[in-house]
């Protein structure tokens, strides 16, 4: 069956192309009755306006690119759901992609949606390699082509766009209170990879928080994860076996916590009494964990609605200033006081 087209609907209305045209595109130079005929012939022969020739026209999609890190990470996906609704309020539709944790991947979802000509971006953007996170060719060739685009979440030092991030030093310094008063002094950190800027703030606000908390830093006492499920189980076994016998661990992310606790339960060892887990990330699996997690976390609603309104503000060519919201502890059951031996070190539990 071939598709209706604006002739047809011309036809079927009595009225010529251009009017039809103009009646279907919003234009008010045409009589109530030419519209109201338009209007009824349009909705009897069930007439689709083609987007895409309509946005050769007026230069605009209505359409916006979406990259995220891990669509397998919960985090994200709450994040994404948030942009995607904001920004369908806003009349955009949303094309997300999967970073994979992947600066070519990235750079592959980059080069497919300028060729869709997606009127903005909003980006997790991805670290051009695990020891730089410098950004790739694609990246600097879609921002100096003056798409606009808004980085969310993370950010690359060497781009100079409007970004909506989370600081956690606050937030740490209040979870290694917390620590500190139910008598931990040794405490583990298994973090994320360097060339990820929220790795890197949150190892170097992890450092900060013991110094603040008059605690020694220990780099010995850190473990560098990937922000994965796999990293976090080895990291818990680090942790066991680690010669220095932390009696608390701070996890960067929920995968990598997850990872980890799925170890621990294995071992049957007991959260909150044999050791103590913090964990980023306020996400359901954390919640619904016996016992429940501890976590430090800002709101991902606030942060995909901040990003589509700087995207918004960036396309009507509007000034924009970075927007960083601030982290909470919430302390749970997974805090619990130190451990008198050290048992949990043998990855056994207690008797």
């Amino acid at each position: 069956m071939n598709a209706v087209t604006i002739k047809d609907v011309a036809l079927a209305a009595g009225v010529s192309p251009a009017t039809a045209s103009r009646v279907l595109s919003g234009n008010p130079a045409t009589s109530p009755e030419s519209r109201a005929r338009v209007v009824a012939a349009a909705k009897e022969l069930r007439f689709l306006p083609n987007a895409q020739a309509r946005s050769l026209r007026s230069t605009k999609t209505e359409s916006i690119a979406l990259l995220i890190s891990d669509v397998r990470n919960p985090y994200f996906s709450d994040l994404a759901h948030a942009v995607e609704q904001h920004a369908r309020a806003a009349g955009l539709m949303t094309f997300i992609g999967n970073a994979n944790e992947s600066a070519e991947q990235q750079d592959e979802f980059l080069t497919t949606m300028l060729s869709r000509r997606v009127d903005g971006m909003i980006l997790v953007p991805q670290g051009l390699s695990e020891t730089s996170g410098n950004a790739s060719d694609m990246m600097l060739r879609v921002v100096d082509a003056g798409i606009p685009v808004v980085f969310v979440d993370r950010i690359l030092a060497d781009v100079q766009v409007p970004s909506v991030t989370a600081r956690s030093r606050e937030a740490l310094e209040e979870a290694i209170a917390s620590l500190k008063a139910h008598g931990h002094q040794r405490i583990a950190f298994i973090g994320g990879p360097e060339h990820a800027s929220t790795a890197l703030e949150r190892h170097q606000g992890f450092d900060a928080a013991l110094l603040a908390n008059n605690l020694s830093t220990d780099p010995a006492l850190h473990f560098a994860g990937d922000f994965r499920f796999a990293s976090g189980a080895e990291g818990a076994h680090w942790f066991l076996a680690h010669p220095e016998k932390p009696t608390a661990v701070i996890i960067a992310d929920a995968p990598m916590a997850i990872g980890a606790l799925s170890v621990w339960r294995e071992k049957n060892l007991a959260v909150g009494t044999d050791f103590s887990v913090v964990s980023f990330d306020e996400v359901d699996a954390l919640l619904l964990h016996n016992p429940p997690i501890a976590t430090i976390a800002h709101d991902l609603e606030v942060m995909g609605r901040a990003a589509v309104e700087s995207l918004l503000a960036v396309m009507n060519h509007h000034e924009v200033r970075a927007v960083e919201l601030s982290s909470t502890f919430t302390p749970r059951p997974s805090v619990g006081p130190a451990p008198d031996d050290e048992v949990h070190m043998e990855g056994s539990p207690r008797p």
